[in-house]
């Protein structure tokens, strides 16, 4: 059962995430100064074209999350997504919020993975690695 702490960072998180991404949509060349230069040179489209994408992405995790459709999926991409901004454009004054944002999606993973999900996971990990776990009586 999900708890309202669930709810309230799942929701905050929503908004959050849907904000983000019409500012970027409103702006996005001056979204992408915040990149790194090896990192724009990499982009296989004009800069741009990818910080539309990323408006997108954001405002389908906001929205994903909003609904609480598939919410664990959305933390899963959304962290994913946050670690890639730290990558390209570094911990800065403006990324170092980042972090907080990363910590909340990490919570709606863990709470909101399926168990059948979660159990396969386990079970995979102990088959690669069956010291790493205590045995299970």
């Amino acid at each position: 059962m999900k708890t309202i702490s669930f709810h309230i960072v799942r929701v905050g998180l929503g908004i959050t995430f849907l904000w983000i991404g019409v500012l970027i949509l409103k702006e996005p060349m001056a979204w992408g100064g915040y990149l790194q230069p090896w990192a724009a040179g990499l982009l296989p489209m004009p800069l741009t074209q990818a910080m539309i994408a990323t408006a997108i992405l954001d405002i389908v995790i906001g929205f994903l999350f909003l609904v609480d459709f598939y919410t664990w999926l959305a933390a899963l991409i959304a962290g994913l997504h946050i670690i890639t901004v730290f990558i390209v454009s570094g911990i800065t004054d403006v990324t170092v919020r980042d972090i907080g944002i990363f910590t909340a999606t990490l919570m709606l993973l863990n709470e909101g993975i399926p168990q059948n999900i979660r159990q396969s996971l386990v079970s995979q990990l102990q088959k690669q690695s069956p010291s790493s776990f205590p045995p299970q009586h």
